[in-house]
Formats: C-alpha cells, structure tokens, sequence
C-alpha cells in the first residue's frame, strides 16, 4: 500500500509558507539573505550524501528497495553540484565562500538533516522519501529572486541557486509523489515516510523562524 503524502502536507503548508513570507520581509533582508545561503548551503550539501547512504542501504531483496536503487541515481546526478551553486552566489552577495563552507552547521540546520541518517540506518531509506517530498514541495516563488534582488540591492547572480530551484523542484515533487504512489510500503515504511515528513516540515519552520528572529533581535540592538 502506498502513502498518500500530499493531503498530510498540506496541514502543515500554511504555518510553512507563513514562516517564509516573515524570512523575506525586507528589513534587515540583505543581512538575512546572506544567512539564509549559508544555512541552505550547509542543508544542500547533505543532499548528494543522503541519497547515497539510502542508495548503499537499498540491500534488501523487497519491491521498495528495488524502487528505491532504480530512482535514486537519477536525483543523485540531478542534485550533483547545488552545494557549490551557493557558494558562487555567497562570493556575489559579498561573504567569503570558504569560510561559509568552513562554518560549523548550526543546530536548526541539524536538528533538519540529522534524523535522516538515523531512519536511514536503523530504520528503512524510504523514510528519506518524505523528506526529499517536503524540500522539494516547497521550492521558492518564480518571482522571488528578482523580488529579492530589488529589496536587498544584491546582484542578481547573488540568487542563481533559488531562481533554479523554482524552476526545477516542483517537477522534481512530482516525481517523488509519483514514486511514493508506486510504492507497496507495508504499514512501519508508511508510518517512517509521514514521520520524515512531518518533522522535515517542522524543523524549516524552526530554521526559517531562527533567521527570522535573530534578524528582528539585531534590528533591536
């Protein structure tokens, strides 16, 4: 039985498109902005090695499994290279992409990418489905780079990384809904994919608030 994702999403949607609408709000924008793609970087890059871990642990002679070894490659080289997308647009918007590279994540970001290795590990790689299902679902707005460019007096190819990613993740949700659709998960994967989901949704609510808030806690100073 497959797991229908989409309606779970959509409870959460609203508080997630609220907590992004705050993250763009244009004081202190072009500060955030730049802490936004340092943050993002340090998500991004975990895509590439997620997908491989769940790709390596794709052993088991199950229908899901297969699914899974067939599908995965084909995002691995899709994603291949977003990681250093964010640091050409960190070098433009004037942070030192080295350093940026250097930075330890912070918790937010972990508390995000983190439990994936565990479902990964101990539990089933589809769970990264719901993950991959909610990044992915959520891509920016066509119009907000060039919203972004205007409000932040950045130059535009300080937002390459996102206007691609408006372009090219919706496509790449449905692809992943699709697979979901096909997939025969018994009732311990579904329960994995919704909880993976459901806690992806919840810790970008928290990383975007933390910009958010420690942006409003500068303007204070």
């Amino acid at each position: 039985m497959s797991v229908d994702l989409q309606p779970i999403l959509e409870l959460v949607t609203p508080t997630l498109r609220r907590s992004a609408a705050a993250l763009w709000q244009p004081d202190g924008l072009r500060e955030r902005y730049r802490r936004y793609l340092s943050e993002m970087h340090a998500v991004i890059k975990a895509s590439v090695p997620l997908m491989e871990l769940a790709f390596a642990r794709c052993t088991a002679p199950d229908p899901v499994s297969t699914r899974l070894r067939a599908y995965l490659p084909e995002h691995i080289e899709e994603e291949l290279g977003h990681d250093d997308w964010l640091l050409d647009d960190m070098l433009v918007a004037g942070l030192d992409p080295e350093a940026e590279r250097l930075r330890p994540p912070s918790v937010q970001v972990v508390r995000l990418v983190g439990p994936q290795y565990y479902w990964i590990n101990h539990g089933h790689p589809v769970a990264l489905l719901g993950y991959m299902a909610v990044l992915e679902g959520n891509s920016p707005s066509p119009g907000l780079a060039g919203l972004l460019a205007r409000n932040t007096g950045l130059p535009d190819q300080a937002f390459d990384t996102l206007r691609h990613h408006a372009d090219a993740d919706p496509g790449h949700s449905d692809d992943i809904f699709a697979v979901l659709a096909e997939l025969p998960l018994d009732a311990a994967q579904r329960a994995a994919v919704r909880a993976s989901a459901l806690h992806t949704a919840a810790a970008l609510i928290d990383l975007f608030d933390h910009l958010t808030r420690e942006a409003r806690s500068e303007l204070r100073v």
